[in-house]
């Protein structure tokens, strides 16, 4: 009897240390869960934080810049962007990759000869973080020793599918205000509506959106339909964002008008 008295209880004696090791087995289970939870919760906020750290931390997008020769006058030039050379030694038609500077309210640029460094322009202009722009060199159209700069910002992203996107700078001022029209193929000017009408001397119109395909880009006189400046065929097939730059003709009165595109989104 007395055996049987000691085997129960030294059964008793192991359930009962069982249950203390399931017991204690699942306390430090939770603590542990608790404790990864709770490091976990610690690495993320100081992510955070760091990240917030990087971005308040005075990171400024820089301002894409690129540079445009629309003169038919100057001769070969030099031009900086706050003292950074961005194209030398480039004549008429030049256009240039974008380049990156710090934004600035109030950023430099100088055009000089590249033949004796005198300088021919200067200006200051706004550059927006993040923005891309456009430097133009032009021509005022009168005195062969006057340039103008003309700063402006560029669209960023491509046109809707389908569409293409034009924007139009007059910088011809023998010729006076300008309409523009994109003639389809087929189709007659006289049987066309200007995308752009009445662009008067150091304006800008656009960016125009229209349905793609192949058209002629006509250059007329305001309110007038004789073309001073006729394309060939532009076989748009959607996406595009081009920027015209609509300037006197040097030697030639016929047409009395030449362009310098660009494309504003690769």
């Amino acid at each position: 009897m007395s055996g049987d008295r000691a085997r129960s209880g030294c059964a008793s004696g192991m359930r009962l240390r069982e249950k203390r090791m399931r017991r204690d087995g699942n306390v430090q289970n939770a603590f542990t869960v608790t404790r990864l939870i709770a490091v976990a919760g610690a690495s993320l906020t100081l992510a955070l934080g760091i990240s917030a750290c990087q971005v308040v931390a005075g990171f400024s997008q820089p301002s894409l810049v690129r540079v445009i020769d629309a003169s038919y006058i100057a001769p070969a030039v030099n031009i900086y962007v706050e003292k950074t050379i961005f194209a030398s030694n480039i004549g008429e038609g030049y256009i240039s990759n974008y380049g990156t500077t710090a934004p600035s309210q109030a950023a430099q640029v100088t055009v000089t000869a590249a033949t004796g460094g005198a300088t021919l322009v200067s200006a200051t202009v706004t550059l927006t973080a993040g923005a891309q722009h456009s430097v133009f060199l032009t021509d005022n159209g009168s005195t062969p020793t006057l340039y103008s700069v003309t700063v402006l910002e560029d669209a960023k992203t491509a046109a809707a599918s389908g569409h293409s996107s034009f924007r139009f700078l007059n910088q011809a001022p023998r010729t006076g205000a300008l309409d523009v029209y994109m003639v389809p193929s087929g189709t007659t000017l006289a049987n066309t509506i200007p995308l752009c009408t009445a662009i008067a001397v150091g304006q800008t119109c656009g960016y125009v959106s229209f349905a793609s395909q192949t058209v002629t880009m006509v250059i007329t006189p305001a309110g007038l339909t004789t073309p001073k400046y006729t394309s060939t065929p532009l076989a748009l097939t959607g996406g595009e964002v081009r920027t015209v730059v609509m300037v006197d003709s040097q030697l030639t009165s016929n047409p009395p008008v030449n362009v310098v595109i660009a494309d504003d989104v690769n």
